[in-house]
Parts: structure tokens; sequence; C-alpha cells
């Protein structure tokens, strides 16, 4: 790494004292974020308007005792903790410090320059005290939980007017079937410049670290397969293996029809299984997956609107356990065998629906309500919103983040491409061979097109 270069507490150069002054005014309810970059201000706004961090905390909150994760993380927190400790004596010379956090953001180890670690202890950035954005605002562990991609917080861009002084840069490992965070490996200096070449070192060593999630996941697909054929050997009804994330590692025939997906054709590995165009069925698969993991004897069922049927199908989960560990469950169509699984609207109350959406234009985030916004498209990595205010980038990081995000809330997924806002939507073109168009509301009259698998659901969301 290069040489890191000190700075005077005191001293802030243009571009700090504008982040600072915007710091100033989103402390006092103003939203003028000039100046500050699209990510710090998400994570300003969580922090302000979500999770209510006093910005004048000066020190963070001991974590809570418990420990919730599964034990395979164990070994990836291990690993990290080996390339945090190799990375001590270069990050000494720096006067820095490194740390490794769970997926709590509760601190678990540090390395580094003794004299930083004694500022850092002040501050408790120090094991078993918990750096989460919900409990000590935007910095390098806690938002690096939010993100998907390295994360640097530079002085002033800290929540917490007492972390002004520091400057992180932090990376997630996350699941590489659920896509949740593992852990957190972060770098801090105390009045000091980080390198420039610190977001590529801790990608890479997230990647590496990774490898290990990698090479469990697909064992744990040739299991679910496995166990996929040991039930079809001793059933006639339509089957799938599904992993935790609702993701379709194999079905048979009939059950990819029914799901919108190639029948008999193997996904073992997490970065090609198939994702069926149902929510109401991944989230039924994702809820039979954390209920299973608590209860392993747990059997479960509900009813769905598959592909293609104007009447719910009947669905039961079998939990699949490799080692003593959930890889995932058999699910068996037009069965009901196990407790019943809750279904929104009925005896359960749906998910918090969101208030608002943020978006980015420029260096400002734009606080959207739902009403506000017509449609999304993903555009490669980008998804962009279409609202009243024009074409605007999303902060959430995906089209299906958004889509879990706003299903509740009006919004449904239509293409691979578009989830749209079934209240702004004009009018419906019917085109040769039974193709749908949705003419928006727009001064444009964009026409979103619907595809075939969506179409039974697009139907029945506007009862036509």
């Amino acid at each position: 790494m290069a040489q890191v270069r000190r700075l005077d507490a005191t001293s802030r150069n243009d571009g700090e004292a504008s982040v600072y002054g915007a710091w100033e005014r989103f402390v006092r309810g103003e939203d003028d974020l000039r100046g500050v970059r699209p990510e710090i201000a998400i994570s300003w706004q969580r922090c302000r308007d979500q999770y209510r961090v006093d910005p004048h905390l000066v020190e963070a909150p001991v974590a809570v005792a418990k420990v919730d994760h599964a034990l395979e993380h164990d070994v990836v927190i291990a690993e990290l903790g080996f390339r945090a400790a190799s990375l001590e004596h270069e990050v000494s010379n720096l006067g820095g410090i490194v740390t490794i956090t769970d997926a709590s953001g509760r601190v678990l180890a540090q390395w580094g320059d003794q004299a930083t670690r004694n500022v850092a202890a002040k501050a408790n950035l120090a094991p078993w005290f918990c750096w989460a954005e919900g409990a000590t605002g935007t910095n390098g562990m806690g938002t690096a939980l939010m993100s998907y991609t390295p994360v640097l917080i530079r002085r002033a861009e800290h929540w917490c007017h007492a972390f002004h002084d520091w400057t992180c840069a932090g990376v997630a490992v996350r699941d590489v079937v659920t896509r949740e965070p593992v852990a957190v490996l972060n770098i801090s200096c105390w009045r000091s410049e980080l390198p420039a070449t610190v977001g590529t070192w801790l990608g890479n060593a997230a990647k590496l670290t990774q490898r290990t999630l990698r090479l469990r996941a697909r064992d744990d697909g040739a299991e679910l397969m496995a166990a996929f054929n040991h039930a079809r050997s001793r059933s006639s009804v339509a089957l799938a293996a599904v992993d935790p994330a609702g993701r379709v590692v194999l079905a048979d025939d009939t059950a990819g029809v029914l799901l919108g997906i190639p029948g008999s054709t193997p996904a073992p590995d997490p970065a090609v299984r198939w994702k069926p165009e149902l929510p109401e069925f991944i989230r039924a698969a994702q809820y039979a997956a954390k209920q299973a993991a608590r209860n392993p004897d747990w059997v479960g069922s509900t009813q769905i609107f598959t592909r293609l049927a104007n009447e719910p199908t009947s669905i039961s989960f079998q939990p699949v356990f490799l080692s003593g560990h959930l890889v995932g469950n058999v699910v068996a169509f037009g069965v009901s065998e196990g407790d019943p699984l809750p279904r929104a609207g009925g005896d359960v109350p749906l998910r918090a629906q969101p208030r608002r959406m943020v978006a980015t234009r420029e260096n400002r985030m734009v606080l959207l309500r739902l009403p506000e916004v017509s449609f999304a498209q993903s555009d490669g990595n980008d998804v962009w919103l279409f609202t009243d205010q024009g074409r605007l980038r999303s902060a959430s990081p995906g089209l299906d983040r958004l889509e879990a995000e706003l299903s509740d809330s009006g919004f449904l997924r239509v293409h691979r491409q578009y989830v749209v806002n079934l209240s702004r939507i004009q009018e419906v073109e019917r085109r040769f061979k039974g193709e749908l168009f949705l003419v928006m509301d727009d001064e444009a009259k964009t026409m979103v097109p619907v595809s075939r698998r969506n179409t039974p659901a697009v139907r029945r969301a506007l009862e036509i």
C-alpha cells in the first residue's frame, strides 16, 4: 500500500468542507446534499429518517450477546480473520487498524497500530461493540453491510460527529446463495488517508474468502438433486428442489411449466440456478427455509398461483439437510402436508411497506413517494426509475431487490427488465398471438412489454 498522508484534525480541504457543511444542514433536517456522494447521502438518509441515530453519539453501543448464524459461516469468519491478521504489519505501518465484524456489525477481532487502537477504544471501536448502521450511523463496517461493493467513508462522511477524524474502508463477504452478509473486513485510519488501492485489495480479499461458500453451495446443490431424485422415485406428483433463496436447482417437466423455468435441467452451481418469476413462490420458499433452519422436523404447505393456472395450487415443503446444515427444500405440487404457511392478507400482517423510494440525481439524493414512480427498468447492473421528476437512478442494487421491496406495495414484476406501478397503468394493448403491452400514464405513454410467463399474474392483478 502507498504511503499514508497525515492530516491535522482541524484542517479541511474544499471537498471536506463541502461535505461537512452538507452534514450540518442534513442533521438540522434540511435535504440539501450538494457535494455528497450518492452512496453517502443514501446512508445518511437511513441514519436520520429510518434508524434515528443520534449524530452526536460519541461511542458505539455494546453488541447484543446472541449469536445467530450458520455454522459454515464460522469457517468464513476464521478465514477472514487470517487475512486480516496477515495484513497487520502493513496496516500498522500506515498507522491504521484492521477489524472484522459479523453480520450484525459486532466487532470480533482487531489488529494494527497500538496507538490508533488506543484512540479507537475511546469510541468503542473494539471487540464486542456494535458498528451496524442502525447503531452507530454511517461507517465503514456498518455501511459495508448495506452494500454489495467495497465502501469508503472519509472523515465528515461519517454520520456521527465524533468519528469525523476517521477514514474507513470496508467490504462485506456475502452468502453466495441468499446474498445475505456473513462478515465484514474493514481498515481504518485516524486523522489520515487510506491508500487508493485499499478498495481493490478489499474486493479481492472478499472474493477469495467467498470461494469457501461457493464450494459449499455446489455441494449443497448436489445434495438437493439427490433428495429430488429420491423423492421422484417414490412419488408421481410434480416436484422441484429449491435452495433457501427460492431458486430452483432441479424441477421435473411439469413443475418447470408451473414455475416458468426449464424442466429436467440441473443447476447445482448457485450462479446459474433458475429463478421462478413467481414472487409468491419465492417468498414461501424463503419462509420455509427459515422455519426448517429453526426446527429440522418442520414440514409446511401453502397455496400459490402458478404459471398458466387460474386457480391456486397447493404446494408442500420438505426440508433437506446435509451434515445438519439446511440446503433447501423439495417442493411437491398438488400436495398439502404439514403446518400452513402464513398468507399475506390472511391471519398475519403484511410486511411493513416502504413509504418512499430513494433515487439519485448527480450528487443529490431524491426521495420519491411511491405514487410518483411509474415503472422501473433494469439496464445491466443499474436500475432506472421513470418518475414524475424524470428518469432517475434507483438506490436499490438490482431489480430483484427492488421487486422484493415493493411486492406488497402495488408494484408487479411484468418482465425480466420491468417492475411497474399497477396504479399507473392507463391502457393494456393486446397484440398478435396474445402479447400484452402496458401503456403507462406518463407523458410519453410508455409501452412496457409483458413476458408470456408473467401474463397470468398481470391478468389477475388487473382483473382482465
